[in-house]
């Protein structure tokens, strides 16, 4: 369906960094772009808007959603609850471990070429390996959803090496435990990570924040001042 596949492009958009939290969506520019009619762009709008993903500010537009807080504290609470659970129940033979493999040497690769969004996508790759291992289509499909509202928070740090680099080498000691098959380190270095993943983001998330309220007041105080002239 077109409406289904447009939406689909939109999300890898998402989570490509491509769009950016806050940021006001053109209907005339993505309809072009998607190849599809301004009515079915609207349809993938609500589409995306259920989800979550996007907002719509009446007389405004439609703006890349900006994760709340408690949506943050959220996901990271489910990707404990997927992602340790599965390294701990795992075995070192599961077919996932190629993905997993594959994205630790894309992370050092991109890394040494200072490559830090893409540093973050395999990064992403390497996750839903984790989360492959617990063999349930329902949580693949659950984390895919997920590490879309994940890039939306990692959009609010502007410093991509900063906010992936950390990780490369927390990855390849997770899958080193992994293939080693002492899965309960795995899985305590799995929350060792996801715990210090969650920090970093919530404080972008404050920082974001107490920016954009500081842009809001200078533009009141702005509008103020000329209604006095």
């Amino acid at each position: 369906m077109v409406i289904d596949r447009a939406a689909e492009r939109l999300r890898s958009q998402l989570v490509s960094g491509e769009l950016l939290p806050g940021q006001r969506l053109s209907e005339v520019a993505l309809s072009a772009g998607l190849g599809i009619s301004r009515n079915s762009l609207r349809e993938v709008f609500r589409l995306l808007t259920k989800e979550g993903l996007l907002r719509h500010l009446p007389n405004r537009g439609v703006f890349v959603a900006v994760p709340s807080m408690a949506s943050i504290i959220d996901i990271y609470r489910v990707r404990r609850m997927v992602e340790c659970q599965a390294l701990a129940q795992a075995i070192a033979q599961h077919p996932a471990r190629q993905a997993m493999r594959e994205a630790v040497a894309d992370q050092r690769r991109l890394a040494q070429a200072g490559r830090w969004q893409e540093v973050g996508t395999a990064n992403m790759r390497f996750h839903q390996g984790v989360v492959a291992l617990a063999d349930s289509e329902r949580l693949n499909a659950l984390f895919d959803h997920l590490l879309v509202e994940l890039r939306l928070a990692f959009g609010m740090l502007h410093d991509a090496e900063f906010l992936h680099a950390p990780y490369v080498e927390m990855n390849a000691a997770i899958f080193e435990r992994f293939e080693a098959g002492d899965m309960a380190r795995a899985a305590e270095l799995m929350r060792e990570y996801l715990t210090h993943s969650e920090r970093a983001v919530l404080s972008a998330h404050a920082r974001h924040m107490g920016e954009a309220g500081a842009t809001s007041a200078a533009a009141s105080a702005g509008r103020r001042s000329l209604s006095k002239k």
